[in-house]
């Protein structure tokens, strides 16, 4: 395992239950034995594996060589062109090995062939020779573990103010209280990071010391952060001790701009936090879940030596590792082509299967767009901001135009002098609303369901706080919730459908 001396020293990031947990002797005498096959052991509890009733694997998948092969893929069906990845002892000694490790007791890692591949993916993408993989699965377990391993009681953790909700529900249980920043339509806001940690108030306990973000195709707002908010961001990191953690399900699903010159060169993936690391400050959660299948429950975390081991023990006092049977599919299908007997696709492969597939979400991407200028966008009732990755279309209602729009008097913000300094000074923890935001939306979003169409409203996705942390005077978040979330994931025949549903409710909605 590489260890890169510049690392700085995270011991004071790690939650009481992580400095108290110890390792599993249990797990460590299995990770022996996977590391030295030669060593004769009488200590194992495995069952015997001539009781396995698995004697080899075989999997049909799609050839990705062609020049688009998502597409061919979708278009050709079941006479599309397959390759087929296979673990067969009769063909290849080596599989032996590897389908018995898939059916024993694991250690917490992961199996070594799939840290080989995803080590090689990583390799390939970004610049963190010093950083290690561990297997997850996928990445909602991968998030409610690193709550385990970072949160206490008490602390206070950061995040966009429009998150994944069930990403930050998730360490409430373990008493972690969020503190949302500012994003605007190229995420998160580092300026207002800065404010939030600069002035923190040290009678509410320890400064953040965790900040989670996803930043390609953030859900829900489909923004993706630009290069220089990324280093200003790690900068910030460093200059107030935060740790990272960068959830990135959407990095394979970067897209053009519509309407961009199709003879221009391929939009390049972007330099991740990952490869800005230079403190082992960056916790990184990768998934094949948006570019194979979720129900693989397969993901990877790729951080500093330091955490890994800290991961791994977690892993092996609780869950486990992953199924080894998905870890042996994965693992047979991205090793190199030569090193599999029924074939693989290799880094090659995978590389031109995920540009494909974002080629096939970006058209599915544009052809939401089109339907919505025509049926929504037409109206100068609802705006959207193309996403540049991910998976939605974040739709700005300008619910400011409607006839019953109405704003509170004297509200916070609006007043000057002694009268707003005395109602700063008293904010209440849940900043009172502005405007009668919150009941128009709700309206809105019921009458789409009386409607037939489902959308996701904007407060869904607000990251809870217990306390007001915006800057003085600041519009509250629930009178900023005119949003709804579209995705373009589905077919084309239920984008067809709703969207001019979605466009007619709007307009009747305006006229109430």
């Amino acid at each position: 395992m590489a260890v890169n001396a510049q690392f700085k020293d995270m011991t004071h990031h790690l939650s009481p239950e992580t400095i108290r947990r110890k390792p599993n002797p249990l797990k460590d005498t299995i990770r022996l034995i996977l590391e030295n096959p030669h060593l004769i052991s009488l200590a194992n509890g495995d069952p015997h594996p001539s009781t396995y009733p698995v004697r080899s694997m075989e999997f049909e998948v799609a050839d990705p060589t062609g020049a688009d092969p998502v597409a061919t893929w979708r278009a050709l069906g079941l006479s599309a062109p397959t390759l087929r990845v296979s673990a067969d002892p009769a063909s290849n000694a080596a599989d032996a090995m590897l389908i018995r490790s898939s059916m024993r007791y694991g250690h917490g890692a992961g199996l070594k062939e799939l840290c080989d591949a995803v080590g090689g993916i990583n390799a390939r993408y970004h610049t963190a020779p010093h950083h290690v993989p561990t297997i997850s699965l996928a990445s909602a377990d991968g998030i409610t573990k690193l709550w385990r391993m970072l949160g206490a009681v008490g602390d206070y953790f950061l995040a966009d103010e429009y998150t994944f909700g069930p990403m930050a529900l998730a360490a409430d249980a373990h008493g972690v209280k969020w503190v949302p920043v500012r994003i605007d339509a190229g995420g998160l806001i580092p300026a207002d990071l800065e404010r939030l940690l600069r002035d923190w108030d040290d009678g509410l306990g320890r400064r953040p010391h965790v900040l989670y973000l996803t930043p390609c195709g953030q859900n829900p707002t489909g923004s993706t952060l630009s290069l220089e908010r990324r280093k200003r961001i790690y900068e910030i990191a460093q200059v107030y001790d935060v740790i990272i953690v960068e959830d990135d399900p959407y990095y394979f699903l970067q897209y053009d701009l519509p309407n961009a010159d199709p003879s221009a060169p391929e939009k390049p993936f972007p330099t991740s936090f990952l490869s800005l690391d230079v403190d082992g400050r960056v916790i990184r959660l990768d998934s094949f879940s948006k570019v194979m299948a979720p129900g693989l429950r397969v993901g990877w975390y790729t951080t500093s030596p330091f955490f890994h081991a800290h991961l791994v023990r977690l892993i092996d006092n609780s869950t486990q590792h992953p199924s080894g049977l998905p870890q042996v599919f994965l693992a047979q299908l991205l090793a190199p082509a030569d090193a599999s007997a029924g074939g693989a696709w290799g880094l090659d492969g995978f590389d031109r299967w995920v540009r494909s597939l974002r080629r096939d979400y970006q058209r599915r991407r544009d052809l939401l767009l089109r339907l919505f200028d025509a049926h929504v966008g037409a109206s100068g009732l609802a705006s959207a901001d193309p996403p540049e990755a991910g998976m939605f279309v974040w739709i700005r209602v300008h619910i400011e135009r409607h006839p019953r729009f109405a704003r509170r008097a004297a509200a916070v913000g609006e007043t000057e002098g002694p009268e707003r300094e005395r109602a700063v000074a008293h904010r209440p923890r849940t900043p009172l609303p502005q405007t009668n935001t919150a009941a128009l939306m709700n309206e809105f979003f019921d009458a789409c369901l009386r409607a037939g169409i489902v959308v996701c409203p904007g407060w869904a996705f607000v990251t809870n706080a217990e306390e007001d942390y915006g800057e003085p005077g600041a519009v509250p978040i629930i009178d900023r919730s005119n949003f709804v979330r579209t995705t373009f994931s589905g077919s084309e025949e239920t984008m067809e459908a709703g969207v001019p549903i979605l466009g007619r409710v709007l307009k009747e909605f305006f006229l109430a």
